[in-house]
């Protein structure tokens, strides 16, 4: 059984991931960002967890999912947000000649697309997107069976799309597909509309306890994913469009208000042959996207071969 290494490097906790080519993760090890001493002591953590998972044998390849920017060809991490100090870091590069394999780097967005179409909702699906919807809005694009980033890997932004022309902040503009339809849009919603300080997951929980200003604005948030999703649709023609994080946990309080708007926007014929469907991985899907883009990675490798 051919095995893969699956590094998940993120501003709070870092995940080393023992796994097969189905996804099953075998054995695994965390810890904190923190506790390292920047970027090259986390790598060289992840490089000693990834040996003892390893215990002599080798791995076929090993994927890294890590927040952008990042350059997936180079394999270079360069400059994240939530992980300061990390200027140009030549992750996949150091764990190539750590492991004697190849090492192949992502976004997180597009791992987690990788995952979900490699083992998760979207499994056999020629085109395809995922949606991230949580803190941030992005998305992993599957494209005619392949991974598609774009000529410089900033494919998939979509939390940037303006879909109004006012409302909450997201990605830095006001009314974009994130500030209405992510964690924080949420939250800056509810702020706007009625007031008060509250999370998704709060928000959430009043709806369904039948508080009508909470249903409201899950309502609104519904709207405006299903317009945001109809210029997807009309746009690229995916089979499914798999939406984790928030919609996963909420889709029974979006899905009325979305399909209506959906039904509105999107071009029929493009409608007709769509499926929205919640994230499958659930909480595990950090696990198994740091694995797809192993496996990923070694499958394309060895088709341009």
């Amino acid at each position: 059984m051919a095995l893969y290494l699956g590094m998940d490097i993120g501003g709070t906790k870092c995940a080393v991931v023992l796994g097969d080519d189905t996804g099953a993760v075998l054995d695994k090890r965390r810890f904190a960002t923190a506790e390292k001493d920047g970027p090259w002591g986390v790598l060289q953590a992840m490089a000693a967890a990834g040996h003892e998972l390893l215990a002599g044998r080798s791995a076929a390849a090993v994927g890294i999912s890590c927040g952008g920017p990042l350059n997936s060809r180079t394999g270079m991490v360069l400059s994240p947000p939530n992980l300061p100090g990390w200027d140009e870091i030549p992750a996949a590069d150091f764990f190539a000649k750590e492991f004697g394999a190849p090492a192949f780097l992502q976004n997180d967005a597009n791992a987690c697309a990788l995952a979900e179409w490699k083992f998760g909702a979207a499994k056999g699906c020629e085109n395809c997107v995922f949606l991230t919807f949580g803190t941030g809005m992005g998305a992993g694009l599957i494209l005619n069976g392949q991974l598609y980033d774009g000529t410089n890997g900033m494919a998939g932004e979509v939390g940037h799309m303006k879909l109004t022309v006012a409302g909450p902040v997201g990605y830095g503009v006001a009314g974009s597909f994130e500030g209405w339809c992510s964690g924080g849009g949420i939250a800056r919603l509810a702020k706007l509309r009625l007031g008060i300080d509250t999370t998704a997951k709060d928000l959430a929980d009043a709806a369904r306890a039948g508080d009508a200003g909470a249903k409201r604005v899950w309502n609104e948030v519904g709207r405006r994913l299903g317009q945001g999703l109809a210029i997807l649709a009309d746009v690229l023609n995916p089979e499914c469009i798999v939406i984790g994080s928030v919609y996963a946990r909420a889709h029974d309080l979006l899905d009325a208000s979305m399909y209506r708007a959906l039904k509105k926007h999107a071009l029929s014929h493009s409608l007709s042959v769509l499926r929205i469907l919640p994230a499958a991985l659930g909480d595990s899907i950090g696990d198994a996207a740091a694995l797809a883009v192993a496996v990923n990675g070694l499958q394309a490798q060895e088709r341009a071969l």
